[in-house]
């Protein structure tokens, strides 16, 4: 049984690939006093919760219910150690898909997270990490998720209006405090930019590392950057002109190895 477990649920778009590489590339370090499950741990588990995001139904939570019971039911033994849940699909989807306008069905998911983790593990501390980000920063960047990967035609300025709501990621996180009874700890990417470890730095530090082990830590290099307002717009013109899924697929993937080169 661990003796601490923490759920990192996103946010999309706060760093959270940064945060995920550096646990990934320091695994072994931590090996002794943390266990990891990862977004590549739990498909199935975050194909529910994305799917609970969009509809909303019983049947949904279930699977949800199910799949992160199962994943927990399956982890080795871990005494002593700290277990990460990390993926920011376990919040649902990025809003901007489908109907989804924000994040509202979070505190639903975090709750039935608890609830199983708790009966699972009933001596473990739990508690909730999310890593957010200034309103405008974070828009930009869905806006650029959404343009790259989906066939989002709407231009920054649309996108903003529309999902403003969603943007306001410390109201969420006050929501999700005020309906989940373990302890949230937060941080935004911007208050991370000077830390050693990055936007990975006040997850790490739920884990009691010992102070040797802490020091040994490396960084991952930020992971999943945008390119600039030029790449942006060429992609939503593909999006708005090229008909057919393969088509805008092919004709971004020509974009992006270009601005990579450049």
């Amino acid at each position: 049984m661990p003796r601490r477990v923490i759920i990192h649920a996103g946010f999309h778009k706060t760093g959270t690939s940064t945060i995920q590489a550096t646990l990934r590339e320091n695994r072994v370090a931590m090996k002794r006093h943390v266990a990891l499950r990862m977004r590549w741990h739990m498909k199935d588990l975050v194909a529910a919760t994305r799917g609970y995001s969009t509809w909303r139904d019983p049947l949904t939570m279930i699977k949800v219910q199910h799949r992160f019971g199962l994943m927990l039911n399956e982890l080795p033994g871990m005494p002593r150690r700290t277990l990460i849940i990390s993926s920011e699909e376990l919040a649902g989807h990025l809003p901007g898909r489908d109907d989804i306008t924000d994040y509202s069905a979070a505190p639903v998911l975090l709750y039935a997270f608890w609830e199983i983790a708790k009966e699972r593990f009933p001596s473990a501390e739990i508690c909730i990490y999310l890593s957010t980000r200034a309103p405008e920063p974070w828009l930009k960047s869905a806006h650029w998720e959404h343009v790259k990967a989906s066939n989002m035609a709407l231009d920054f300025d649309a996108f903003a209006a529309k999902y403003a709501r969603a943007a306001d990621l410390d109201a969420m996180v006050a929501d999700i405090a005020s309906r989940v009874p373990v302890k949230v700890y937060h941080k935004r990417l911007e208050d991370c930019a000077d830390l050693p470890l990055g936007p990975a730095a006040p997850l790490l530090s739920l884990c009691d590392l010992p102070q040797d082990v802490m020091a040994s830590l490396t960084p991952a290099a930020p992971a999943n950057q945008r390119f600039g307002d030029d790449v942006l717009e060429a992609l939503l013109q593909i999006n708005r002109n090229v008909h057919g899924s393969d088509a805008r697929k092919a004709a971004k993937q020509i974009i992006l190895e270009e601005a990579k080169r450049a």
